[in-house]
């Protein structure tokens, strides 16, 4: 070989390793609407199939111990898109209409002008966009901001003002986004709308199901198509290439949904919309459901996966991460600075999501404004520090304290033993709610309203 064509292609193979080197690091968040730490074949559903994501947990690690901020959805969405505690800005419960707002102490859009983490991203040269479920306002308040006043380059989404995706758009949309920019480092909110009501079902979801009865056959079917879709996600990213530098998060806003009787059909156009009602997710054993404090209200499933560098079919059943952690963890996953996350409430768990389980250097806390009730409702303030998690009642006449190391299912009331340490965990808990503002920002405040 001559010495020169020798050189050259040394220099070429030493260029290409050096580009593949610097490829910046993806990411993609998806966040799917009410689907339970049980809908997951993986871990244990009695009736739902979800291979891909089953395959996710193989691929990737499956993280037990993950709890979002609040047990309904808007305040859900709002911290992991802030790292702020949803009552910080006033976000109590999910965006409807401004007298539901008025009502809840409520703004009536998430404030544009929060640090969000897709600013953060952008600000890094990244192209960002967000797919599917919004619901940072609603399809009511028209003069809300759009998505486009949140930092993100694109969108195709529903609850909000304007046009709307149908949602099984959703994904394709992504995928069309990713192909699109595939050279370019990009971050991406995929926003699920499954398995929340109403439910459409295609038929040959169904016929997979068809040995069901019709509520678990319906819910199964709604399970099997955003898993399907998740698949194909992740078949685009492998035929692109995109597989090794792209961190890829799958998670949910809450716990499953109730139902409600015997459930609804309606028809929407000239689809039929089968068991509007027909919510009958797993919490895998956990007591409480959406709209609680208790772990069916809160723990979800929480699967993270990055070829050789997130550790593959590993399950981490210690390290506690929330939703206020998504800004930093991102950030720092993507070998970003995270200085622009220091006055949020999370931190980064990005070694944890490498392999390496730690204990929280934070406490979690939940302020719960929303449905009052007997049995799991009952908790309106939260606290998780350490082993122990303590919940309050809104008048702080009840209190339980649960040793989750030990009760991670939360069966023995241990406030009575420990008094001290229910002590010292309401003061920190009431501290902290003193820092929380009494009314919403009038600068999110619909001219409606006015």
């Amino acid at each position: 070989m001559n010495i020169r064509v020798f050189i050259l292609a040394i220099f070429t193979v030493l260029s290409i390793a050096s580009f593949a080197q610097e490829k910046k690091t993806n990411v993609i968040f998806i966040f799917a609407d009410d689907w339970g730490y049980g809908d997951l074949g993986k871990h244990g559903s009695s009736f739902c199939k979800t291979p891909n994501l089953d395959r996710m947990i193989d691929e990737g690690t499956d993280f037990t111990e993950f709890v979002v901020n609040s047990p309904v959805c808007s305040p859900s969405r709002t911290a992991v898109m802030t790292g702020q505690y949803p009552a910080r800005l006033s976000v109590h419960q999910h965006f409807a209409t401004p007298k539901h707002h008025i009502k809840a102490g409520m703004p009536d859009w998430l404030d544009p002008k929060a640090t969000t983490v897709q600013d953060l991203f952008k600000k890094n040269g990244y192209v960002t966009g967000h797919f599917g479920k919004w619901h940072l306002t609603n399809r009511s308040i028209k003069d809300a901001p759009t998505p486009y006043e949140y930092g993100y380059d694109e969108y195709a989404a529903f609850n909000l003002p304007g046009e709307q995706i149908k949602t099984e758009e959703t994904v394709p949309k992504a995928i069309e986004f990713i192909e699109k920019n595939k050279n370019k480092p990009f971050f991406i909110n995929l926003w699920l709308h499954e398995p929340h009501t109403p439910h459409f079902p295609q038929q040959h979801f169904l016929e997979q199901f068809k040995d069901l009865p019709e509520q678990q056959q319906v819910y199964a079917a709604v399970i099997a198509e955003a898993d399907f879709y998740v698949g194909k996600l992740f078949e685009k990213l492998r035929t692109l290439g995109l597989d090794k530098n792209t961190l890829v998060v799958f998670s949910s806003d809450n716990g499953p949904e109730h139902t409600h009787g015997e459930g609804k059909k309606y028809h929407q156009g000239n689809k039929k919309a089968l068991g509007l009602y027909y919510c009958v997710g797993e919490t895998g054993g956990l007591k409480g459901k959406k709209r609680s404090l208790f772990q069916g209200g809160v723990k979800v499933p929480f699967i993270a996966w990055m070829p050789g560098v997130v550790p593959a079919g590993k399950v981490d059943e210690t390290s506690v991460i929330t939703g206020v952690d998504m800004p930093a963890t991102f950030l720092d996953m993507a070998g970003l600075s995270i200085s622009g996350t220091k006055e949020m409430d999370g931190e980064s768990r990005a070694n944890v999501l490498k392999g390496k389980p730690s204990q929280r250097k934070k406490p979690v806390f939940w302020e719960w404004k929303g449905f009052h009730g007997k049995d799991y409702y009952w908790p309106h303030l939260g606290i998780r520090k350490g082993k122990w998690k303590m919940m309050m009642s809104t008048d702080h006449s009840k209190v339980e304290l649960y040793n989750m190391e030990l009760d991670p299912k939360e069966q023995n009331d241990l406030a009575s033993e420990y008094p001290k340490v229910v002590a010292v965990l309401k003061k920190e808990m009431l501290n902290w709610q003193s820092e929380l503002p009494e009314l919403p920002d009038p600068k999110c405040i619909s001219e409606v309203r006015l």
